[in-house]
């Protein structure tokens, strides 16, 4: 969050005149966070996981790897693809590979530019190994049962097995445990015992005592546990990969020579390209010759079209409206806002949500208590004097109770569900770490301009003073706003050009900062700046002063022209509320929001009656970036958990102090969408309350799955003591958690999407 830019309406506080200052730094800033991460890049290598099929795998890896990388900051994991990413350069592929290799799993190099292969032959061959041993399992029933004349007598193992029912039984016990045995090896070597560890003990330990078919069937039922995993995971990447086929895979290039049809990724910066009515567009662009109305839903979740004419923006994905377009990129293929959305949802799986590094670390005691555990439920019996073999197997049933699978995956698939269907939303969260974080907020503090308002400010009404005309005063002020592309600058020179005044730019401009501008307008020093500017300059008559109170107690932003002897006048401006403002902000309140503020850089009486206009509670006015971080921090000191939502960029420096930072209206803003923990794709403040109540019922889910997880683990246990428990019992009632936990995530994937 240290790329955040300067606040924007402290920059410009009514005045415009930091609108310079916001031109210039917003430069400095667009270059910082473009050409970092391409240094990023140069170290950053992405390797091909075989066998990484979730969260326990990436403990594993972390665990491995972060002391040969000096920093667990450095990898990243997309469980959903099978990456990992490592930025470092100081360690080798072959180094990687090699500790990768000791983990049990496998690890290839991603060669930049090249797509890795959509199909890990791990997941293939253990489907495939799981089928078999499933198979074999019932043959070698089915042989005993026919040996035995009896299906009942089939149940009992031991001596009386035959041969050949025992050798399909091994078979099975090796095909279903092919990728699980090294995964246990190399557990038990780095004395970090998992769950393939606890199910290769208890059905070594069931072959062990001659429980032949039990040993089978705990394998084939914990390799289809892990497949239903491998599934689970499938699901949640089949909604990213109905994403990336929003945006075409061709486009219709124009050419002098006429159209034709390229791949997308062939499209340059500058090219124009055809998309007929009803079609999807494939590239971000600027349109170049038509109108029409485009579908921006898939990227924004906007219900209605949004009119496009010459110099409008468009995305790729969004649909267009029957008119043709044709449009000119402005990025490549691979830079598209969709792109990025993509590739942030992905990653943001790396970013663990308080839940995931729960469970973690649950997991890391829970696994060695319950084999130690296990060997006392056999040891202690065995030392008074009871029947070593009933125990053993007593202790043998505790470790495949006990096998986490249903806890450890219960958290991360709700987490990608969540942030999958946040992405088709149009709501845009960065990370596991701030799925939650919504879901807990007390207060709330908004930016005032593009938030609560529309961010378009129109000129209301032009009031001259000392003998000027209107003609006078919209001359200098243009001038001196000629070089700003601040809103309340572009609706000073748009207005100036409806009354037909030339514009012209001022000379020697000056900025002072969080006040005014000043600068030489025909050969003349005129200066243009707010209430507080025209203050400190010693020039507000009780005339001045009466009038600017008057506009700013309509809900009007004041900006105030003079020169060294006297106001040459006042231009009074608004800014319309947007339309959904109050009912979202209700909505807020009945979802439990204590405390909504509104933080502005504009003027007292101006952000007082917009805040009473839509409900406000509190307001502070005429602040300075560093003074809205200080307000934060009241409200994190008061509230503890508290939300800004702002521009995603100017006000940053509040949102970086805030608990959670949101910015609004991020679609075709890199910069906002890089700066924000979570990005309002649309300018619709009703999204935020869906944020809320989707983040809540994450946190629903995931303690629905936890809890069932452990009451599971905890009636086995019981029943395992009293002796109503068997091994594949036990198997079989974790594999059936295991799958209802995971259906009970995925039903985040369809979370509805209110508007208001």
């Amino acid at each position: 969050m240290s790329k955040r830019r300067p606040d924007k309406e402290d920059m410009c506080n009514n005045t415009k005149p930091e609108n310079h200052v916001l031109s210039q730094h917003d430069e400095h800033v667009h270059t910082s966070l473009t050409e970092e991460p391409e240094t990023q890049d140069s170290s950053r290598r992405i390797f091909k996981i075989s066998g990484m099929d979730c969260i326990e795998e990436v403990t594993v890896l972390r665990k491995v790897l972060s002391p040969l990388v000096g920093s667990e900051n450095k990898l990243s994991f997309d469980v959903l693809n099978g990456k990992m990413s490592i930025n470092d350069d100081n360690v080798s592929d072959s180094q990687v590979i090699s500790a990768v290799a000791r983990t049990g799993m496998k690890a290839e190099v991603v060669t930049v530019g090249k797509k890795p292969k959509e199909n890990d032959p791990y997941r293939k061959y253990a489907t495939i190994l799981m089928a078999v041993c499933g198979l074999l399992t019932v043959t070698g029933f089915a042989v005993d049962a026919y040996t035995k004349g009896s299906l009942l007598l089939a149940f009992q193992d031991g001596e009386k097995l035959p041969l050949a029912v025992i050798g399909l039984y091994v078979a099975a016990i090796i095909s279903g445990g092919w990728f699980v045995m090294p995964k246990a090896v190399f557990a038990l070597r780095g004395m970090r015992p998992d769950m393939n560890l606890l199910m290769v003990i208890a059905v070594l330990g069931a072959a062990g005592i001659g429980e032949w078919f039990e040993a089978a069937t705990v394998t084939f039922l914990f390799s289809l546990s892990l497949s239903l995993e491998a599934w689970s995971i499938s699901r949640a990447k089949r909604a990213i990969a109905a994403l990336m086929s929003l945006a075409p895979e061709t486009a219709r290039l124009k050419l002098e020579d006429g159209d034709r049809e390229v791949p997308a990724s062939g499209v340059k910066v500058g090219d124009t390209f055809i998309v007929l009515g009803g079609e999807r567009i494939p590239l971000d662009g600027q349109v170049s010759r038509g109108e029409s109305h485009v579908n921006q839903a898939p990227i924004t979740g906007e219900s209605m079209p949004i009119r496009k004419e010459i110099g409008s923006e468009v995305f790729a994905g969004t649909i267009n409206g029957d008119s043709t377009l044709e449009i000119t990129a402005t990025k490549t293929a691979d830079n598209t806002t969709l792109a990025s959305i993509i590739r942030l949802v992905e990653e943001a799986q790396s970013k663990r949500a308080p839940s995931e590094q729960w469970v973690e670390k649950f997991a890391r005691i829970y696994t060695p208590a319950v084999i130690l555990l296990a060997v006392a439920i056999f040891v202690i019996p065995v030392l008074l004097g009871m029947s070593a073999g009933a125990w053993f197997y007593k202790a043998l049933v505790l470790l495949v109770i006990a096998c986490p699978c249903a806890l450890v995956i219960s958290t991360p698939v709700s987490i990608v569900s969540s942030l999958t269907a946040a992405a088709k939303a149009g709501v845009l969260i960065k990370g596991g770490l701030y799925v939650e974080t919504p879901g807990r907020l007390k207060a709330l503090a908004l930016d005032k301009t593009g938030t609560i308002t529309e961010g378009r400010p129109t000129v209301a009404e032009v009031i001259t003073l000392s003998g000027h005309n209107e003609e006078e005063l919209m001359a200098r002020a243009s001038a001196l706003e000629a070089r700003s592309t601040h809103p309340l600058a572009a609706a000073i020179i748009e207005h100036a050009q409806k009354k037909s005044v030339k514009v012209e730019s001022a000379d020697d401009v000056a900025i002072i900062p969080g006040k005014g501008v000043t600068g030489h307008f025909q050969g003349k020093l005129f200066w243009l700046g707010s209430e507080r500017y025209l203050q400190e300059r010693g020039q507000a008559t009780p005339e001045v002063k009466a009038m600017v109170a008057k506009i700013s107690g309509t809900g009007r932003t004041v900006v105030v022209i003079g020169n060294d002897t006297h106001v040459c006048g006042v231009i009074a401006t608004v800014d319309a509320i947007r339309p959904q403002a109050k009912a979202a902000l209700t909505q807020l309140r009945e979802l439990g929001i204590e405390h909504l503020v509104m933080l502005s850089g504009d003027n007292k009486a101006t952000a007082a009656s917009i805040a009473d206009s839509v409900g406000i509670d509190e307001v502070h006015a005429e602040l300075l970036p560093e003074e809205k971080v200080i307000a934060i921090d009241a409200l994190v000191k008061k509230y503890q958990s508290v939300g800004m939502i702002g521009d995603g960029v100017n006000d940053a420096p509040a949102m970086g102090r805030a608990s959670l930072g949101i910015a609004m209206g991020a679609v075709g803003s890199d910069a906002a969408i890089e700066s924000a923990d979570i990005a309002l794709m649309a300018d619709d403040l009703s999204k935020l309350p869906w944020l809320i109540s989707h983040s809540r019922r994450t946190l629903v889910i995931i303690k629905q799955n936890i809890a069932l997880s452990l009451f599971t683990k905890g009636a086995f246990v019981l029943l395992n003591l009293v002796g109503f428990s068997t091994l594949w019992m036990a198997i079989a009632a974790d594999m059936g958690t295991t799958l209802v936990v995971i259906m009970n995530s995925l039903r985040l994937l369809s979370s509805p999407v209110r508007t208001i």
